[in-house]
C-alpha cells in the first residue's frame, strides 16, 4: 500500500492522480488539499477518507467542518496547514499539484520531513530550484517530475549515464495559435487562447501555453532537474504531441518517449516509479500517424520563451520576477483587464526593472513576488 498525500486535489492534475488512485486499489489517500472548491473537495474527501484535509481560508475550513462533522477527520487551513499536509506522518508521496508559488514552503518542509515529491508545480523550481534540488540530495528525497516533458525526459534518461547526456529536447505543441503573427496576436480573445489543441489543463497554464511562457518556464525547471545548461536545452515545436519530450546522447543517438496526450501517464509513473502498470486509454496507431512534424518555435512572436531563456541566463531572482509577473499579467488576461500581447509587455518591464538578487532564500524569492505584483498593480 502507497500512502499519497496531494496538494492542489480540485484542480486538473490532482482530480487525474485521483482517478490514478480509484484504478488502483494498493494507492491510500491520506491528505488532500484545496484552494477554494468546498463541494469537490467534500466529495473527494468522502469518496477517500483521509486523514486530514486542507483548505486556503479559515471561513471555508470551517464550513467544511461543518460539512464533514460526521466523519473523524482533521480540518486545517493557510499556509500552516498546507505545510502540515506537507509533513504528515502516514504519506509517503507529495502530490504537489498546486497551482503557483504558494508550493515552495509546502515542498520544502515535505522533503525535509523525507517525503518523496511527485512534482507537478513548475513554480517550485523555476523559483527556488537552488534551493531544492540540493536539499533533496541531502535528504535522499526523489524529485519526481509529473509534467508530461520532464516525465518524457526522465523516462529516456532510465538506463543510461547523466554525464552522456549532449542536449535535451523539449517539445512543444505550439498551442493554439500556433504560425500566428504579432498582429493576429493583437485580436485574440481569452476564449480563443482557452482552446488548446490538445491537451485539457487548467486555464491559467492554457493561457501560458498559448503565450509559449509554459514552455519557458519548463526549460528553466529542466534546467534544474536534470543539471543541464540552458544552451544545450533545445525547445522543438511538435504540434500533434505525440513526442513528449527527448534526450540526445554524446554519440549521437536521441531517445524519446512517445505516446497520447494523456496526464495519467506521467502522474502514474512518477508514483509507482520504477514499475509500470497498466493504464487505460488510447494508444497510438502508427499506422493511422503516417508522419510525425517537427518545427522550429517562433521566439519572435511568441517572447514567452525568449523571456525564460534570458531570465535563467541572469540567474538568482530573475526567474521568479518573470514567473511571478507572467502570474499576474495572466490573471488580468483572464479577468478582461488586458490584451493578449500586454502578457509580453508586463514581463518585459518588471524584468527590465528588476536588480537580480544572487542566490536569494526562500523570503527574498517571495519579496521579490510582491514586489513584482505590487509593480503590475500600480502600472496596469
Amino acid at each position: 500500500m502507497k500512502n499519497v498525500a496531494i496538494i492542489g486535489s480540485t484542480g486538473s492534475i490532482g482530480t487525474q492522480t485521483l482517478e490514478i488512485a480509484r484504478a488502483n486499489k494498493d494507492i491510500n489517500i491520506v491528505a488532500l488539499a484545496a484552494g477554494k472548491n468546498i463541494k469537490l473537495l467534500e466529495a473527494q474527501t468522502r469518496e477517500f477518507r483521509p486523514q486530514i484535509v486542507g483548505i486556503w481560508s479559515e471561513s471555508d475550513a470551517e464550513d467544511l467542518r461543518q460539512r464533514l462533522a460526521d466523519m473523524d477527520i482533521r480540518v486545517v487551513s493557510g499556509m500552516d496547514g498546507l505545510i502540515e499536509i506537507a509533513e504528515f506522518s502516514d504519506s509517503e508521496i507529495l502530490v504537489t499539484a498546486i497551482v503557483g508559488m504558494i508550493g515552495i514552503r509546502p515542498t520544502i518542509a515535505a522533503i525535509n520531513a523525507g517525503k518523496d515529491i511527485a512534482l507537478a508545480n513548475k513554480e517550485t523550481l523555476v523559483t527556488a530550484g537552488h534551493i531544492i534540488m540540493p536539499l533533496a540530495k541531502k535528504k535522499n528525497v526523489s524529485i519526481l517530475p509529473v509534467d508530461s516533458e520532464h516525465s518524457a525526459i526522465f523516462q529516456s534518461l532510465q538506463g543510461n549515464v547523466h554525464g552522456d547526456v549532449e542536449k535535451i529536447l523539449l517539445t512543444a505543441s505550439g498551442g493554439p495559435f500556433r504560425g500566428k503573427d504579432t498582429e493576429y496576436l493583437r485580436h485574440v480573445r481569452v476564449e480563443d487562447a482557452l482552446k488548446h489543441p490538445n491537451w485539457s489543463m487548467g486555464r491559467k497554464i492554457t493561457i501560458d501555453s498559448a503565450t509559449m511562457v509554459n514552455k519557458g518556464l519548463e526549460v528553466i525547471e529542466a534546467k534544474w532537474l536534470f543539471d543541464v545548461d540552458p544552451e544545450n536545452i533545445q525547445v522543438v515545436v511538435q504540434p500533434q504531441s505525440i513526442i513528449h519530450s527527448m534526450v540526445e546522447y554524446r554519440d549521437g543517438a536521441v531517445i524519446a518517449q512517445l505516446g497520447t496526450p494523456d496526464m495519467k501517464l506521467p502522474i502514474q509513473y512518477a508514483l509507482f516509479y520504477p514499475e509500470r502498470r497498466f493504464l487505460t486509454g488510447d494508444r497510438l496507431d502508427f499506422w493511422s500517424i503516417g508522419s510525425i512534424l517537427l518545427e522550429k518555435p517562433d521566439m519572435g512572436t511568441f517572447k514567452g520563451l525568449r523571456f525564460a531563456y534570458d531570465a535563467i541566463k541572469v540567474g538568482g531572482s530573475m526567474p521568479t520576477v518573470f514567473n511571478a509577473a507572467n502570474e499576474c499579467a495572466v490573471a488580468k488576461f483572464l479577468d478582461g483587464k488586458i490584451r493578449f500581447l500586454d502578457i509580453y509587455s508586463i514581463i518585459e518591464e518588471c524584468m527590465s526593472l528588476h536588480n537580480a538578487i544572487d542566490d536569494p532564500d526562500v523570503s527574498q524569492i517571495l519579496d521579490t513576488e510582491r514586489w513584482v505584483y505590487d509593480l503590475v498593480e500600480s502600472r496596469w
